[in-house]
């Protein structure tokens, strides 16, 4: 029988151990030096979208459509809004795949780790990915291919929302496609592959006016399409709108379907995520 002193010793325990809080931060800490001790990820999460935007504004340079704007500026937004989703869709559900399948979400499962704490951990890395990404990009952009940053407070407003939306959405779907696949080596083919296909679809490689319509009403259903329309928005002057599928920005419709993406991929998570793989039942 529990006596008064042992549970108010087992209370005192339990006020002194962390709240989810604070081991979301030492996560997201440990998280963030792991990630940077793989150095061959490093290189290709930073470098891969760098490379791309490179090669496509070598190639292409001409103006487009008689806007003031090069196709290598419009790709730069574009590339931006390809590494955010880089680094929280397809970084989530191919790190969290592998876990499962190693077993480390098992054991973590099996400690008094409150379980919000892993998924703070893995925003603190997403948030810090993904911001160090569009810095890169941006600093790339601006002193290679003349994009200029907004100057008023306005288009730094759409940026922010624009991007903690973007990046909520595709991380919450991530960790949903990270349930899919059956093993670590089916990872990447399970994620990387629909992730090619939006950013073929969803104007990232491929101007916008250049791609059927029928194309592009199937990228709008996905977030990359809007988060791509979004930074362009921000980046580009309004002379480039008419280049869009509708001829205007759409911010409003933007910041609808980036929050009805973030509220459905909650969902998905909630209904699909599972600490064990399919084999462990």
């Amino acid at each position: 029988m529990t006596t008064t002193a042992e549970r108010t010793r087992a209370g005192e325990t339990a006020a002194r151990l962390p709240g989810a809080w604070g081991v979301g931060l030492h996560r997201g800490a440990l998280e963030i030096r792991q990630f940077f001790r793989q150095r061959e990820q490093v290189v290709f999460t930073f470098a891969f979208p760098v490379v791309f935007l490179f090669l496509f504004a070598s190639i292409f340079r001409d103006d487009v459509s008689g806007t003031g704007v090069t196709a290598s500026q419009f790709y730069v937004p574009s590339m931006v809004a390809s590494g955010i989703m880089s680094t929280s869709f397809q970084s989530l559900g191919m790190s969290i795949a592998v876990e499962r399948d190693e077993k480390v979400l098992r054991r973590l499962r099996g400690t008094p780790m409150p379980p919000t704490a892993y998924f703070l951990g893995k925003i603190w890395l997403v948030l810090f990915t993904g911001v160090l990404e569009t810095a890169i990009l941006l600093l790339v952009g601006t002193t290679l291919y003349g994009v200029r940053l907004p100057s008023d407070a306005t288009r730094w407003f759409h940026f922010s929302w624009i991007f903690v939306l973007g990046l909520t959405g595709c991380a919450l779907l991530g960790i949903a496609i990270s349930s899919v696949p059956r093993s670590a080596r089916s990872a990447g083919s399970v994620v990387v592959l629909p992730f090619l296909v939006l950013q073929f679809i969803s104007g990232v490689y491929i101007l916008v006016d250049a791609l059927p319509g029928w194309m592009l009403n199937v990228g709008a259903l996905f977030p990359l399409k809007w988060l791509c329309q979004g930074l362009r928005g921000v980046f580009l002057p309004d002379s480039a709108r008419v280049l869009e599928q509708a001829g205007s920005w759409e911010f409003g419709r933007i910041a609808l379907v980036l929050a009805a993406w973030c509220a459905g991929g909650l969902v998905l998570c909630l209904l699909t995520f599972r600490w064990k793989d399919r084999r462990a039942g």
